[in-house]
């Protein structure tokens, strides 16, 4: 074993002479508190010292002062390899889910917009954005165990790979997949961002006070939350989550035959693409798609675009509810989501340039990244799970 430093602690570290009292008091099976108690130490200090550098030659974990004091000396050596730069499977995996193509529902990549080079400045304002997986480091942090539950070298802090990308230095990842994250900046700094909703006349039958008490706590599937994302010339595409997997859907919006050709009518069609009648039928045609049970109630902001709200319950036999003025928060998914997606369809961008098999791409991309709030499930799993349990569930109770 290498020489060990005999030397006083700086006090934020334990000395040799406290490990020395550590591996007395465990022989006479002192108790951690107890342990921590009499060296005025925190008991998950003492705990994580027990832990971390105990020897285990023989097969079992066993106490001792001068090996103790050897690990620990070992793993405060600076500077560190970086492990991304070390394991090149991980390295691989990270940057594959902050920037892996997206593809459309047949395997065909979709390659987005044309992006500005980047030039080590922030996400540029109002300009197009590279479309990529972007996972955020949180996210890729804590899928691996998931993909690779047996597999103890795939494993990364989401801090890791901050610094991999923030760190100069510590280049494991290119300095240019910051333009990835959800953000796009360059600098770790915080910001705050507000947003300023359009109101809309509804009536109090339809407020967001007579939703069920299923729709707010979650438990039962098929309660959305809608909006829509706007950009330049009037473009805009509409936006549908599921409250209790995430799950996201993406209404195409495209423009009426006349637009920008035609005088505006007052009290004429929306040749825009997300009028009242425009906006019915594609929420019509995209709920249709699903079963019974994952249409139970739409929840949406108090815009105009769902005037038409009482003949889409009829076709759909979705119940719409609409959200208090002012009050994002009662649609903090639906918000959070659109967030998401400013990542591919920035603001200030046209976004009637995309079809519906590019929207169709980028809501797989979204619902294929794993959330904490799902335990690190993707969307599409959770709601695969729920429809198989319902189905599980219509068996049992037919048979």
């Amino acid at each position: 074993m290498p020489s060990i430093r005999l030397g006083p602690s700086s006090g934020r570290y334990l000395s040799f002479a406290e490990r020395e009292k550590i591996a007395l008091l465990r022989t006479q099976n002192v108790g951690v508190r107890e342990i921590a108690r009499r060296l005025g130490r925190s008991p998950s200090t003492i705990s994580r010292e027990l832990w971390h550098t105990a020897a285990t030659r023989g097969g079992r974990l066993e106490y001792r002062a001068s090996t103790a004091q050897w690990k620990a000396e070992l793993m405060a050596r600076r500077p560190k390899t970086a492990k991304l730069i070390d394991n090149d499977r991980l390295r691989d995996y990270v940057a594959d889910r902050l920037a892996g193509v997206i593809r459309r529902s047949d395997g065909t990549p979709a390659s987005g917009p044309v992006a500005p080079e980047w030039k080590g400045r922030h996400k540029p304002r109002h300009q197009d954005r590279r479309w990529a997986t972007a996972w955020s480091p949180e996210q890729i942090a804590h899928r691996l165990p998931v993909d690779f539950p047996e597999d103890e070298a795939m494993r990364i802090s989401h801090e890791a790979i901050y610094r991999a990308l923030y760190v100069q230095g510590r280049g494991a990842l290119k300095r240019e997949l910051v333009t990835c994250l959800r953000t796009g900046r360059a600098l770790r700094v915080p910001r705050v961002r507000a947003r300023q909703r359009a109101q809309g006349h509804v009536t109090r039958e339809v407020m967001i006070s007579e939703r069920p008490a299923e729709a707010d706590d979650r438990a039962v599937p098929g309660h959305w939350e809608g909006d829509l994302i706007i950009g330049t010339d009037r473009s805009a595409i509409g936006t549908l989550v599921e409250r209790t997997t995430r799950f996201t859907m993406l209404l195409h919006l495209p423009r009426m035959a006349g637009y920008g050709i035609e005088p505006r009518a007052k009290n004429g069609p929306a040749l825009a693409g997300y009028g009242a009648e425009a906006m019915r039928d594609a929420i019509t045609t995209k709920i249709g798609t699903l079963p019974d049970q994952l249409r139970r109630s739409l929840t949406w902001d108090r815009g105009k675009e769902l005037a038409q709200h009482a003949q889409l319950t009829i076709d759909t036999g979705l119940a719409v509810y609409f959200a208090d003025p002012h009050s994002p928060w009662q649609r903090g998914t639906n918000e959070n989501t659109n967030g998401l997606l400013r990542q591919y369809f920035p603001k200030g961008t046209d976004l009637s340039r995309w079809n519906s098999d590019d929207l169709e791409a980028v809501a797989t991309a979204l619902n294929g990244r794993p959330r904490k709030t799902l335990a690190w499930k993707t969307p599409a799993e959770a709601l695969e799970e729920h429809l198989l349990s319902a189905a599980q569930a219509g068996v049992a109770t037919t048979g």
